[in-house]
Formats: structure tokens, C-alpha cells, sequence
């Protein structure tokens, strides 16, 4: 198997020095052939022995064929998607809290070069999204289904993309639109809850990396499906996967973690 050349978007952040990391301690299998960050930040690259700098327009002409991961904020993301539509290189992002409009723009340039985008790159966490349609239907309309998730006091978005993609799953399962039965916060007198509404509840403290339930609130039952990565290891070594296989596929479409496991 051929090494795979990889670039670090914000290697020195927390998931940047994750990626790091991993890919220092499996030289068989990855090389990290670049690593960038803000203006002024790339001194505390040097020791990294690889391309670095703050553009990474710059750093990927020399850089041909590596698959570009980036972890960073919504805006950098779009940026960067479309810097490797430009330049062709792969690129696997994982960055949370991105608008329709822009998810929509990692889509268009995913017409021009090979573009893998989740939100949660836990290969558990997107099982539990293929399994969790059939209880949904199994159950049935009787149940009353929301969702809650717990995450670091840094994070910066809520609720957070996985907790949303979850409730888009179960929306989708039962035929109903995200968009008009989510309910993302409850606050005050707002009468009592319909049966379609998707609740989604947000929870921030301490140092948890993730974690997400799913409620399903049945007539004399309830179970919940709960979901836990212990460390942001878990993340970046799904993420490294979807980066050994997505230098294998053409453009045309936005990949994604279900592209992947099938």
C-alpha cells in the first residue's frame, strides 16, 4: 500500500496536533508533507519537517496529490474547499456548525476535485446513523423522539453538527422536514409538545469530547442510544481513514462518511 501524503489545516489546535500526531506514528502508512496556520502562528511549525506556512494556495503548489484535512471553523473551510478545487488536491473536512450556503459551496467544489465532508467522523457515530431509521420505523409514530448532546466548554457552535445530522436522521425516517419540526431550544410558557417535533438540547462544560443521545419517549417506556468518544483520537483516526479513501475517488459529488462505510 502506498504511503498517503497528507496537509494539516491548524496544526497546531487541538484537532491539528491530533492529526499530527497519528500521522508521525504510522510512517508506513501516512507522511505529513505539510501543516499550516494563522499569520503569525507558523514558528511553532518549524520543528514539523515539512512544508508550512499561513496560505495554503502556497504550500499545496508544492504539494501535489496530498489530501488536504481540515478541522478548523466554518469560514476557513470554505476557503479551503475552494483552494483545492483550484489546485485538485483531495481534501477531507470535518468541521462543525457550517450554514446550507456554505455546505453548499464544499458541493460545488466537490465538482472539481474529490471532497469528503461529516461533521462527525467516528466510524460508531455514523453505524448508529445507519441503524437508527429502522427503530425509528419500528417503533412508530407513538414515540416521541429527541436528541441531547454534551461537549467542552470551548466548542463554539450549538447544537452541535452531529446532534443535528442525528435529528435529520430521524426526521427523514419518519417523513418529516428538519427544518419545520426541530425545536433547538425550549425556554418559557410554549404549551405542551407536538408529536412531530425533534428536540435538540445542547449541554457545554468541562473537557468532553463528545457526547450524543437519542430519546425515544414511547407509552410506559422510554430508550435512549447514547453515543460517547472518549478522545478526539477517535475523530482524527476516522478521519485518516476517509483520507486513505478518498485519494481513491473521482469528483462530482460532496463524500461522506456513509459513501465510506458502504
Amino acid at each position: 500500500m502506498s504511503v498517503c501524503d497528507v496537509v494539516v489545516m491548524g496544526a497546531l489546535g487541538r484537532m491539528g496536533a491530533t492529526f499530527v500526531r497519528l500521522i508521525q506514528a504510522e510512517p508506513a502508512t501516512f507522511r505529513l508533507v505539510g501543516a499550516l496556520e494563522r499569520a503569525g502562528c507558523t514558528a511553532g511549525l518549524a520543528n514539523l519537517h515539512c512544508e508550512i506556512g499561513d496560505d495554503l494556495a502556497t504550500v499545496l503548489a508544492k504539494c501535489p496529490g496530498a489530501v488536504v484535512i481540515d478541522f478548523t471553523s466554518p469560514e476557513n473551510s470554505v476557503h479551503v474547499a475552494r483552494t483545492v478545487a483550484a489546485s485538485g488536491n483531495p481534501c477531507v473536512i470535518g468541521t462543525t456548525g457550517l450554514s446550507a450556503e456554505q455546505t453548499a459551496e464544499l458541493a460545488e467544489a466537490a465538482k472539481k476535485t474529490a471532497l469528503f465532508f461529516a461533521p462527525n467522523m467516528s466510524v460508531g457515530l455514523n453505524v448508529l446513523l445507519a441503524v437508527l431509521p429502522d427503530l425509528v420505523r419500528k417503533l412508530g409514530p407513538a414515540y416521541n423522539m429527541e436528541v441531547m448532546e454534551i461537549h467542552h466548554g470551548k466548542k463554539a457552535d450549538a447544537p452541535s453538527g452531529t446532534a443535528i445530522k442525528l435529528g435529520q436522521c430521524l426526521a427523514e425516517a419518519r417523513g418529516l422536514d428538519y427544518d419545520t419540526v426541530k425545536r433547538h431550544a425550549r425556554d418559557g410558557i410554549i404549551g405542551p409538545r407536538t408529536s412531530d417535533e425533534i428536540g435538540v438540547a445542547a449541554l457545554r462544560g468541562g473537557d468532553v469530547v463528545g457526547d450524543h443521545t437519542v430519546y425515544f419517549f414511547g407509552p410506559g417506556e422510554r430508550i435512549e442510544v447514547t453515543h460517547r468518544v472518549h478522545t478526539r483520537d477517535t475523530l482524527a483516526q476516522g478521519a485518516l481513514r476517509a483520507a486513505t479513501w478518498i485519494v481513491k475517488q473521482k469528483p462530482g459529488k460532496l463524500y461522506n462518511m456513509a459513501d465510506m462505510l458502504a
